[in-house]
């Protein structure tokens, strides 16, 4: 759920596709932004977009992934600075398995990779920074998210039961969906403290986008 949740703020961590590849589909690279001494490429929105193009079928534009590319770079920086652990395999093989259950059949998750041109590596690769900050994030803000019991019911009477009533459906009763409503209400706080966090954080570096004028 967490790996889900995050991912309406960084909508999945992007790692750089080979070069080799970029190549071959005849891009060239240039300077997308500039964030404090580092740089991001032409070539990572290229890569961002084609793994939201697996996920999603469709992609945000080139500008909106550059924003969520600099978020990336926000969190990432963070996280190192403080040494924070990397997922271990068998945490990322979770994800992976959780990632293609998503789709509707094997043969779907791996004609969208195809039709993304990725490859497994790609998609790992990707997935293992999407943990590592998606953690970094959960870490850093869950300990200050507080849900009264009074949000769980009122959650389950505005939310829970009239979905169900609208599905044609029984609504499960409120203790046994209390877990998965704390939970929900829970990421939901993470997502607005951590919005707010790098809303604050951009406003304090210096970032210089030259994704209009094409400088190289």
């Amino acid at each position: 759920m967490r790996d889900l949740a995050i991912r309406g703020i960084l909508l999945a961590a992007a790692v750089a596709i080979p070069s080799g590849c970029l190549a071959a589909q005849g891009v060239v690279d240039r300077i997308a932004a500039r964030v404090e001494n580092e740089v991001i490429l032409l070539s990572d929105i290229r890569a961002l977009s084609r793994y939201q193009q697996f996920l999603d079928g469709k992609s945000e534009d080139d500008a909106q992934i550059l924003d969520r590319l600099i978020d990336q770079w926000i969190v990432r920086t963070e996280a190192d600075a403080s040494h924070f652990p990397h997922s271990s395999e068998a945490d990322i093989d979770r994800s992976l398995s959780r990632l293609r259950s998503s789709f509707a059949s094997e043969q779907d998750y791996e004609s969208r990779m195809r039709h993304a041109g990725l490859n497994e590596q790609d998609i790992r690769a990707m997935v293992s920074s999407q943990l590592y900050l998606s953690n970094y994030l959960d870490s850093r803000f869950r300990p200050a998210v507080q849900i009264a019991p009074k949000d769980v019911e009122d959650f389950y009477q505005t939310a829970v039961v009239p979905r169900a009533k609208a599905r044609g459906q029984e609504p499960p009763a409120l203790d046994a969906a209390r877990d998965s409503i704390q939970e929900a209400l829970v990421q939901n706080g993470i997502n607005q403290q951590a919005e707010q966090w790098l809303k604050e954080s951009r406003l304090r570096l210096h970032i210089e986008k030259f994704l209009e004028e094409g400088v190289k």
